[in-house]
Formats: C-alpha cells, sequence, structure tokens
C-alpha cells in the first residue's frame, strides 16, 4: 500500500519524540519517494487532503511495477481489513 499510495498520513505523532518520526519518515521515503507525507493526530486531516487528488500517475506506477496491468497475476487480499469509513460534519 506504500509503493503506490498518492499520499501518506503519519497519525499519532503526538505520541513519538522528533528523532522516531524522522525515522519512519526514512523508511517511508525509501519506499516510496512520491508521495508527500502528511503528519497528523487522531486522524484529522482536511477531506481535501485526501480526497479527489487527481494524483494517480499511471506511467509511475508502471515504472514501479510493470506488471501492475497484468490481471492474470497472483494478487491477494488482507482479510482483516472489512471496512473504512469517512465521516465528515455537513
Amino acid at each position: 500500500q506504500v509503493a503506490f499510495a498518492d499520499r501518506l498520513l503519519l497519525n499519532k505523532v503526538d505520541l513519538v519524540d522528533e528523532a522516531e518520526l524522522a525515522r519512519v519518515e526514512g523508511r517511508l521515503r525509501a519506499i516510496n519517494s512520491f508521495a508527500p507525507i502528511q503528519r497528523c493526530q487522531q486522524s484529522q486531516v482536511a477531506v481535501g487532503d485526501v480526497l479527489e487528488l487527481r494524483a494517480f500517475d499511471l506511467q509511475r506506477t508502471l515504472e514501479m511495477d510493470d506488471g501492475f496491468l497484468d490481471t492474470d497475476a497472483e494478487h491477494e487480499h488482507d482479510a482483516s481489513v472489512s471496512s473504512l469509513a469517512i465521516v465528515q460534519p455537513g
């Protein structure tokens, strides 16, 4: 997920020190050098920062994974993830 993300949200940043944040961000950058990293607390991010980004770039994705469009390739989902909800007041 990190490798192909258009944006990376680093949550719970209030629970660790700056050195630990820098270490984690370095690991994320090693996996995905394109996506901006946004620090947040309690998952608080503006809706405009995560929706309607129009950030997907097929050419960049194919450069990272030339088999991305191969629909016959092995594909696996994590069964422990069952849903995601975004609540926006109004």
